[in-house]
């Protein structure tokens, strides 16, 4: 039907199923092979909850030439990101806890299947517009037990602004040498799920958890609390601030579990006077055409100095995380919202674009066609494949055979023809080229209920 969203690995049309009756949403990949796609598709076939799209399909698409491309179908949900739905529409307490909860329900359906969602973020939920429900969207990111390991950097994919305070520190701990790959758990994507509450109910993030800032020391320090949100924003009801620092909480033991989590708000969110009915914003409504998705004032953002050379390699094996991994880019510039800084939607929900969002990040130009893809296949893409090797700091690459190309490492395929280049390889240049890779790293041990792939 349309072409609704186009990232450096995918594109999203807006879709109709062979019967015509039920609109989904198809997810293609850019590139042969992308092994995301399978893995994305075997969570969701375990996952089975209304906050959750359900997968319809999985397969290949074959271009008129050139190797298939894996796609996954899914529910349609027509809505607005969570950020934005909150200027227009001020929630009150009670909603919010309404609403996370039923995100809650999402991650324990997903933990259950032996799953991590990895990303969740205000830009990875949707609030529909028909009745204004949740969902928890774009498992792009997500891994569960079993899954093959794709990427060798020290975190697995995700938004910086939104990792945990233990995973920065676990490679903290490890500069100078080369950590073994963090180990996620459920307990980081509560702590995500409660960054998300805490920018959803002040306008702004919590005290930063990057190293590269000065105030992360707020969550390293001896005795260090979780921050109240309801310090922030006093139209919070003290109950629903009480379980946002819960989720937030430094030790990971505290946070217990989505399931406990979503109990005691839908409890909450029964019993609770008339004072949580009170809208936590007191600005006007933003129309949602407005460009800022709060009011519209800003103020100019300076952004912090380099420290950590390595903050390069983090994330997605380092394509989509620029030198300080998080920080806005240039002339980006940081909203007020009820009186405080928060970042923009333009530094796209925390500074970084994970594997699921790129799909979703980016508009789509109108001139794209699905036919466009099959001469997009052979050609070189823009950016390395995640856990691809990349140039050193002179430019060159670690082998002789290996030619820099677009930041990453290449090596020069024989091929007599470039229509013979399509099974294993990409075109520049009128030459073609496969993408080079670190020798496989031998298995690290982990818990047995930790996922430790990424």
């Amino acid at each position: 039907m349309e072409l609704r969203g186009k990232g450096a690995y995918g594109a999203v049309y807006q879709a109709r199923d062979a019967t015509g009756l039920h609109t989904v949403a198809l997810k293609l990949a850019l590139h042969a092979r992308d092994e995301r796609f399978a893995r994305e598709a075997e969570l969701l076939s375990r996952i089975n909850h209304p906050a959750v799209p359900r997968l319809r399909a999985s397969g290949f698409w074959q271009p008129g030439d050139g190797p298939p491309h894996p796609y996954l179908a899914m529910d349609w949900v027509e809505g607005t990101p969570l950020y934005e739905w909150a200027s227009e529409h001020r929630p009150t307490s009670r909603q919010v806890m309404r609403l996370l909860a039923r995100l809650a329900r999402a991650l324990e359906a997903t933990h259950a299947a032996g799953g991590l969602h990895r990303d969740v973020k205000g830009h990875n939920v949707l609030v529909r517009e028909s009745d204004g429900l949740t969902f928890l969207m774009d498992f792009g990111s997500s891994h569960y037990v079993g899954a093959a390991t794709q990427t060798s950097s020290p975190f697995p994919p995700g938004t910086p602004a939104y990792r945990s305070p233990e995973a920065w520190r676990f490679v903290a701990v490890a500069e100078g040498v080369t950590p073994p790959p963090y180990a996620p758990g459920p307990a980081d994507d509560l702590f995500a799920l409660g960054v998300t509450a805490y920018r959803l109910i002040t306008g702004r993030y919590p005290p930063a958890t990057h190293p590269e800032v000065a105030e992360s020391r707020y969550w390293h320090t001896e005795g260090a609390r979780a921050p109240v949100a309801s310090d922030d924003n006093p139209r919070c009801i003290p109950e629903l601030s009480q379980w946002v620092s819960r989720m937030l909480a430094p030790d990971v033991r505290m946070r217990g579990t989505a399931r406990e989590l979503a109990e005691a708000l839908e409890q909450l969110a029964a019993q609770v006077g008339m004072e949580a009915d009170v809208p936590l914003s007191t600005e006007a409504p933003t129309p949602a055409d407005e460009a800022s998705p709060w009011n519209g004032r800003s103020i100019p953002y300076r952004a912090p100095r380099t420290r950590w050379p390595w903050v390069a390699v983090i994330g997605l094996g380092g394509p989509l995380v620029l030198s300080l991994g998080w920080r806005p880019q240039a002339g980006a510039a940081v909203e007020m919202a009820w009186g405080h800084p928060v970042v923009t939607a333009e530094t796209t929900d925390g500074g970084t674009i994970a594997v699921g969002d790129s799909v979703f990040a980016a508009p789509a130009s109108p001139i794209q066609a699905p036919s466009a893809w099959s001469t997009i296949a052979l050609e070189m893409p823009h950016r390395p494949f995640p856990g691809q090797t990349r140039p050193d700091a002179t430019g060159r690459c670690p082998r002789k055979l290996q030619i820099p190309i677009n930041g990453g490492c290449w090596v020069k395929l024989a091929v007599e023809n470039l229509k013979d280049c399509d099974e294993d390889g990409y075109v520049h240049k009128g030459a073609c080229y496969g993408p080079a890779f670190p020798p496989t790293r031998p298995a690290t041990s982990s818990p047995a209920h930790c996922p430790t792939a990424h």
